[in-house]
């Protein structure tokens, strides 16, 4: 059997600051949430004490999406705590783009950061999954994660028909609900013993909402039906073959409102008896921004141009690693600029439908 490049890369946000430029989208989903974590920030309790305020972001990517947030919340507790040391802690994984965050954090490039407005401030990374441990037992004080925590840990089979959970059935879908499942339990698990007690967790994550709607799917043109559809016609056409576009699914699980709380509400469950509760759940439609701009100006061809990109920084390492390793670079490349090409292609052509809302459910969480 040909080796799958699946086995031997690893899912990443693309680099070089493209994907903060590209994410409009993920910002909105912060910045609109921010109350939120100002909210639950403001009934915490942060003592002017020596011991170091930790705050992190897990799946911070390039940290451009987050950035007015953390500087909003940092720089109120500096305010409430005036002499306190301040830690803000970026993780993700090993092939994320640290040099980026680091020059977007300390004013390398257009960002418009925060760290200059915070004295005694210390910024770290950590290249640690966060289905691991992160932080020594009951050091992190406020952990932050939006758009990320969809990711499992391994993809538990292979989706015959399809690139997404979400268009799997059976026992496939069942493996991939499985999973989710498992990896969110433990995700909650280790940042139980990463928290401090009176810590808490703002999880913004993608997921099915109430009405059944996810990521690109609000009563459009499906997304993920459309990554299948064009993926699926590059292996009928022998650009790629077979087990190429069955060795292409999407390493995601997306759970409903009743799976993200009930590690919470059980009394049963691990992560009930490590001591997290939930404070606080909603779900909210963001609406994609390239969309919204376009119902002013109208323009197919801008729509296309921008829409793109959005979902191409973050999709675009699934379709890479279904590519077989025996493929150079250059002729892995060629094919998916060809298949994104192809998706633009049809955007402009009939750009009626297409849009990719963000769907999540907004979680704030304590340990007790």
């Amino acid at each position: 059997m040909v080796e799958s490049a699946a086995s031997t890369r690893h899912i990443s946000m693309k680099g070089g600051g493209y994907y903060s430029k590209a994410t409009i989208g993920a910002k909105d989903v912060i910045d609109g949430g921010t109350p939120m974590i100002m909210e639950a920030l403001s009934t915490m309790d942060i003592p002017d004490i020596a011991t170091t305020f930790t705050m992190a972001d897990s799946g911070c990517a390039d940290g451009g999406t987050s950035v007015t947030m953390v500087g909003t919340v940092l720089k109120e507790v500096r305010r409430r705590a005036p002499n306190r040391p301040i830690q803000m802690v970026y993780t993700d994984l090993p092939r994320n783009d640290f040099s980026q965050v680091f020059r977007n954090i300390h004013g390398e490039t257009d960002v418009d950061t925060y760290i200059d407005d915070i004295d005694n401030l210390y910024v770290f990374s950590s290249a640690t999954s966060f289905h691991k441990p992160m932080f020594p037992p009951g050091t992190l004080n406020l952990g932050f994660s939006a758009t990320a925590s969809h990711y499992i840990s391994e993809k538990p089979c292979t989706i015959a028909n399809h690139v997404h959970m979400v268009g799997a059935q059976g026992s496939e879908l069942d493996a991939y609900v499985e999973q989710g499942r498992v990896d969110w339990e433990s995700m909650l698990l280790n940042r139980a013993n990463d928290l401090a007690v009176g810590g808490k967790l703002a999880l913004f994550n993608f997921g099915i909402d109430e009405e059944g709607r996810y990521l690109g799917s609000t009563g459009g043109i499906s997304m993920f039906d459309t990554f299948n559809e064009l993926w699926a016609a590059l292996r009928d056409d022998g650009t790629i073959t077979a087990e190429e576009y069955l060795n292409t699914n999407f390493p995601q699980s997306y759970r409903t409102v009743e799976q993200f709380t009930a590690p919470f509400v059980e009394e049963d469950n691990p992560v009930y008896k490590a001591g997290l509760r939930m404070e606080h759940v909603e779900t909210r439609v963001v609406e994609c921004p390239y969309e919204v701009d376009f119902r002013s100006h109208g323009d197919a061809d801008k729509f296309a141009r921008e829409y793109i990109p959005t979902l191409r920084s973050w999709a675009e390492t699934t379709f890479a690693a279904g590519l077989s390793a025996e493929r150079s670079p250059e002729e892995c490349q060629q094919i998916l600029d060809r298949y994104f090409d192809s998706y633009e292609q049809r955007v402009r052509e009939n750009p009626a439908g297409h849009a990719m809302d963000y769907v999540h459910c907004y979680l704030i969480v304590e340990k007790v």
